[in-house]
């Protein structure tokens, strides 16, 4: 340790080393660069007990595995309500709405509008659940929902590969690991919050204040849902294929924490969750406008509650069209990142900052072209 923080430079920023210690010393704060960090608040209390980091996924260059090889599942809500407001189709949701029908608790991520961020909450009824329908494409705050995990209740907590791998290791280390259900994502990485309070800048600039957010839309169609749509004094929806700016950042990768690209072992199949789901975007589905949901499951608990989904339909499918689609590997440190990151934290205008995009997507013009051709040529 070092007098204020830890020993990384930089780290996922799970915040699961704050809840671990047992002194409570540890907090959670916004990073300079617009991600989250853990600093120590009072470090002449350290106990020296080694909690801290041996609850932390960055400091393992392993994945806690799961105990079983992972079956793979096509699903969907057969509720066309709960399926057209989530972003595919809806498993998530009714996943946690039937743990909490059997006694859970669900900690999930939920968009406060007036701290302009994501931040993970415990519900403890499925009315109060629907706040974290819907993806949301950017770092969540961890605490407001982490503080509340106990060794007495049951839990679902749904997060990112490496917050659910922090999470994991703390709930066997505490042997309560039989309380939880753990669930994350194919995870695309997490951009700055500077480029979400930029953009937002700009959406209400146009509409006024913003009283509520979706960063998917299904207006058009699941498989044109990438759409920021939001409400405020006037109705506010731009889609991916109008050249919207904030996916134009976060989808090019440019702008994402520093373990997105120096250390993500999460691609694909390699979880510390007892179920992963994400969008199956397979051919299979292409056709399907109300979305479809991927389930793997890595655990029999993971197994005990996909049986019991019944309000869902659920089939199964083999692993290569599962993840057909998903990210294969953790994305390339951009040449443009350090250039992009400081324009972003002086609040510099998203359109001018975009030229360096332009730049970066030029430059690798070249390897997409020969990538592309190699595909030909293998197939």
């Amino acid at each position: 340790m070092t007098d204020n923080v830890l020993r990384f430079s930089s780290c996922y920023g799970c915040g699961v080393c704050a809840i671990a210690c047992p002194v409570r010393i540890i907090d959670i704060r916004e990073t300079p660069d617009g991600f989250y960090g853990p600093v120590i608040a009072n470090p002449g209390q350290c106990v020296h007990c080694g909690l801290c980091l041996a609850v932390c996924a960055y400091n393992d260059d392993s994945i806690i595995p799961g105990t079983s090889e992972p079956k793979p599942y096509a699903a969907w809500s057969r509720n066309p309500k709960i399926r057209h407001r989530c972003s595919s189709g809806g498993i998530g949701f009714e996943i946690a709405s039937n743990l909490i029908d059997k006694g859970y608790k669900a900690c999930g991520v939920r968009y406060n509008t007036e701290g302009q961020r994501a931040e993970h909450f415990v519900a403890e009824g499925v009315p109060e659940f629907e706040q974290s329908i819907g993806s949301k494409y950017i770092p969540s705050y961890t605490l407001p929902g982490f503080v509340h995990l106990n060794h007495t209740d049951r839990f679902f907590v749904s997060g990112t590969p490496c917050q659910i791998d922090s999470l994991r290791r703390y709930v066997r280390r505490m042997k309560i690991e039989d309380r939880y259900v753990l669930v994350d994502f194919f995870c695309h990485g997490v951009p700055s919050l500077h480029l979400w309070r930029q953009y937002l800048s700009g959406v209400e600039s146009q509409i006024g204040f913003v009283e509520h957010v979706s960063w998917r839309s299904k207006r058009l169609g699941w498989n044109n849902s990438w759409a920021i749509s939001a409400e405020g004094g006037d109705s506010y929806f731009s889609p991916k294929c109008e050249g919207d700016l904030f996916f134009r950042f976060f989808l090019n990768n440019v702008c994402l924490g520093k373990a997105c690209y120096e250390r993500c072992k999460y691609k694909m199949a390699a979880s510390a969750a007892d179920i992963r789901i994400g969008d199956l975007w397979g051919r299979k589905y292409k056709n399907d406008r109300d979305g479809v949901s991927a389930i793997l499951v890595f655990t029999p608990r993971g197994e005990d509650v996909v049986k019991t989904l019944g309000t869902c339909h659920i089939e199964s499918l083999p692993l290569a069209e599962l993840t057909e689609g998903q990210m294969k590997k953790a994305p390339a440190y951009p040449w443009v990142y350090k250039r992009i990151m400081r324009e972003l934290s002086q609040k510099r205008s998203l359109p001018k900052i975009h030229i360096w995009v332009r730049l970066y997507l030029l430059s690798r013009l070249p390897m997409r072209i020969l990538g592309r051709i190699r595909s030909v040529l293998n197939m």
